[in-house]
């Protein structure tokens, strides 16, 4: 196998890492899966059927991740997790692709774009924020993948679509464009730039560019029957009720609090990153799911 097609990827036992690493063999691709010791078969099997390799590595230990991390062209990162997972893991795996040659690092962001957004308006993009400033100063070309928010949420966990009242939330203003893309659409896409030496710094993508007002246009259409917008406040008062939530239940250790996903809605709603020119015409042979495609698959 040509060793630029050597593709080191954390996380492909998780939802969005095994659908990069299923893209990334789609691609032709050689995957090396690193995975903790004693991961249990059946965790890896989906991965190994795909003919990934598993590497059974401590992540804590940056000998054993440079050894995993040889002869590779990119490593990619699909962890999810908090301080010791984004800022510690991640840095391990950061000095692992230096000290192995690694020329190039793409880590997980995959969401809206934080760079445009204030610090201190999301604790976990923050986090992310925090790590992109450790890559820039790394002697390593890296790359970052915005995608806005995932458009599988949009039927699921996130509570903008309202099915039963026939509903569509939002915050302060209804005219605000927002991305969403699917994650089978981030993962074709990280497994196109990963295997792309000439990726740049940032890269924007969005299966739609959409506001409120369309959803609740394309939610009518497809179901057939009216949606209606609903105003769940301004973003001034969705700012307050995230100080209250935090000092409420503040749950430091959970991954998505209620306040967390709060945040993330503000970010969304704020327009900060709705001007970012997207790169969706890149990789020409990925062709994106549109809202209209998930709302009626729901």
């Amino acid at each position: 196998m040509d060793a630029n097609r050597r593709i080191v990827l954390a996380g492909a036992t998780g939802n969005l890492g095994g659908r990069i690493a299923r893209a990334l063999s789609a691609r032709g691709a050689e995957v090396v899966a690193l995975v903790r010791p004693g991961t249990s078969r059946e965790t890896l099997a989906p991965v190994q059927a795909l003919g990934a390799r598993a590497v059974e590595t401590d992540f804590g230990s940056v000998d054993e991740l440079e050894r995993a991390c040889s002869g590779a062209a990119c490593l990619v990162s699909a962890l999810s997790g908090l301080r010791e997972t984004v800022i510690g893991t991640q840095t391990a795996l950061l000095d692992a692709a230096v000290r192995a040659g690694v020329p190039r690092f793409i880590p997980s962001d995959y969401s809206i774009d934080f760079t445009v957004l204030p610090p201190g308006s999301n604790r976990n993009l923050d986090l992310r924020r925090e790590f992109g400033t450790r890559l820039d100063t790394a002697p390593i070309q890296a790359t970052s993948i915005f995608n806005g928010a995932f458009a599988d949420m949009l039927t699921g966990q996130a509570p903008l679509i309202l099915f039963k009242f026939r509903r569509v939330v939002f915050i302060g203003s209804p005219d605000v464009p927002m991305d969403f893309t699917t994650m089978d659409d981030v993962a074709a896409f990280t497994a196109a730039a990963a295997l792309d030496p000439s990726a740049p710094r940032h890269l924007h993508v969005a299966g739609s560019r959409v506001t409120a007002r369309e959803i609740a246009d394309i939610t009518g259409k497809v179901r057939g029957e009216r949606f209606r917008l609903m105003r769940a406040g301004s973003l001034g008062t969705l700012r307050g009720l995230i100080k209250v939530a935090r000092w409420i239940a503040p749950q430091p250790d959970a991954l998505y609090p209620p306040w967390q996903g709060m945040q993330y809605m503000h970010n969304m709603f704020s327009g900060a990153a709705a001007d970012v020119p997207l790169d969706n015409g890149r990789y020409p042979d990925i062709r994106f799911t549109g809202v209209e495609t998930v709302i009626a698959s729901a």
